[in-house]
């Protein structure tokens, strides 16, 4: 049975979104919505994860969860979903981590 599903895009090939376009609508630049089966579902989303390299993905669909949905993603720019006790935050990946920014103080020579 279909199901809907988004799947949301940065910074990927051309031709990737030109597949996606196939069996979904591109409502804006890089933001994917169709309503496909689970098979079809997880054969795009295999294409997606495959050749998004330095880019990002999220793909977004229904699931028996708390939230009613579960999130994947690809790609080295790519936000980490985590599970904390059945809910699912997003956790940030790539930065470098915040130092405060301390300055030296000289003495006089």
């Amino acid at each position: 049975m279909p199901s809907m599903l988004v799947i949301a895009t940065t910074a990927v090939p051309d031709h990737l979104r030109g597949a996606l376009s196939r069996w979904t609508t591109e409502v804006v630049a890089g933001i994917f919505v169709g309503s496909v089966s689970a098979r079809v579902r997880d054969s795009l989303w295999n294409s997606v994860a495959d050749v998004v390299e330095d880019g990002a993905a999220v793909l977004i669909h229904p699931a028996p969860t708390e939230q009613g949905y579960t999130i994947r993603t690809a790609g080295t720019r790519r936000r980490v979903p985590e599970d904390f006790d059945g809910l699912t935050l997003m956790r940030m990946t790539g930065l470098p981590p915040t130092q405060p920014q301390v300055k030296e103080m000289q003495t006089p020579g």
